[in-house]
């Protein structure tokens, strides 16, 4: 039978989660049963774990936004998939199972590749796309500004924006970190501190990025703003610091400086269904290319949820890489 990682109160991983047998998923007519391959995990389930505020999700439920995995039985009206074809389930679709059933139009094609890597593609690709395209009209030579740029959406944003020819100002707060980034193809790379818009301006010879990103939030998020082109949107993308946003009204008077909280399921409201199955295409594609690559902290096995969920809940070197559930028989838990 099936297994999957049943959630049946707001808690402590501990407390609140449980691996049980199912039946086998039946799927609808316009359905597909999706043999997980694996499954990443992200602050975010955590947070829906634990239940946070803007974070309670109907119980009893299964975690995990997204995966890649292979079409194991399809409904008598699915046409655009084939039993064995390899898929990204419907997002949000509860991904820390073994068989995931979700409608068929929500699925997207899955090209071959390490399916660790693939796992991350429609949510940290997803926002590292959204960034770059939404905030600003960036044109090659432009800059933008991030914070905790070691994040993998920073990692993926800095790729990104080197095909695009946008120039990036990378902050972090590891000294061990700089030059990765650099190899990586960071145009900047800074500590952040006292004096970040001064040592800004010098790394971009004198021009002010067009859009900031903010990952930290506290003084970080003010810190960031000032380094940035007048009437330029600072994007807030989490809260490292568990901290509210930091902003002077006076800046933003004089400035002309936006801040705004980044949903890419928000933004995509602005696009066709169609330019959104391209999008993630074109994320797949990179990812199995190698253009775009995760640094990968742990590929855990189902039984090991709780390990998972420890790591995951770590920061900085403590952790160093995104966990992903890895239901490919030769797994073994935390390898990287």
């Amino acid at each position: 039978m099936p297994r999957a990682v049943v959630q049946s109160a707001y808690g402590a991983p501990a407390a609140v989660l449980r691996i049980v047998d199912l039946p086998a998923e039946q799927p609808g007519p316009d359905e597909v049963v999706v043999r997980m391959e694996a499954a990443a995990m992200h602050i975010a389930d955590l947070k829906t774990i634990t239940g946070a505020p803007y974070f309670r999700l109907p119980l009893p439920r299964t975690p995990g936004f997204e995966g890649i995995g292979h079409v194991l039985r399809k409904g008598a009206n699915v046409a655009q998939f084939a039993i064995g074809d390899r898929v990204f389930p419907a997002l949000g679709g509860g991904t820390f199972r073994e068989e995931v059933r979700c409608a068929a139009a929500a699925g997207v094609p899955a090209p071959a590749g390490d399916a660790a890597q693939l796992s991350l593609a429609t949510v940290n690709g997803a926002t590292a796309e959204v960034l770059l395209e939404d905030y600003a009209a960036l044109q090659p030579g432009d800059w933008l500004i991030q914070n905790a740029a070691n994040s993998n959406c920073g990692r993926y944003l800095i790729r990104l924006a080197g095909l695009k020819g946008v120039r990036t100002v990378n902050v972090v707060r590891r000294p061990e970190m700089v030059d990765e980034l650099r190899a990586l193809g960071g145009d900047g790379v800074l500590l952040d501190g006292a004096g970040l818009a001064e040592r800004v301006l010098a790394a971009t010879g004198g021009v002010r990025p067009k859009v900031g990103i903010d990952c930290v939030s506290g003084p970080a998020t003010q810190r960031v703003a000032e380094c940035l082109a007048p009437d330029s949107w600072i994007v807030s993308l989490g809260s490292m610091s568990n901290q509210p946003c930091e902003l002077d009204f006076y800046f933003m008077f004089a400035s002309g400086v936006r801040l705004q909280a980044l949903s890419f399921a928000r933004q995509f409201r602005n696009r066709t269904p169609q330019q959104v199955r391209e999008l993630y295409l074109k994320l797949a594609r990179l990812i199995s290319e190698g253009v775009l690559e995760a640094k990968i902290a742990g590929r855990y096995r189902l039984d090991d949820i709780l390990a998972a969920c420890d790591r995951a809940g770590r920061t900085g070197a403590e952790r160093d890489g995104k966990v992903v559930i890895d239901f490919s028989p030769d797994g073994s838990p935390g390898r990287p």
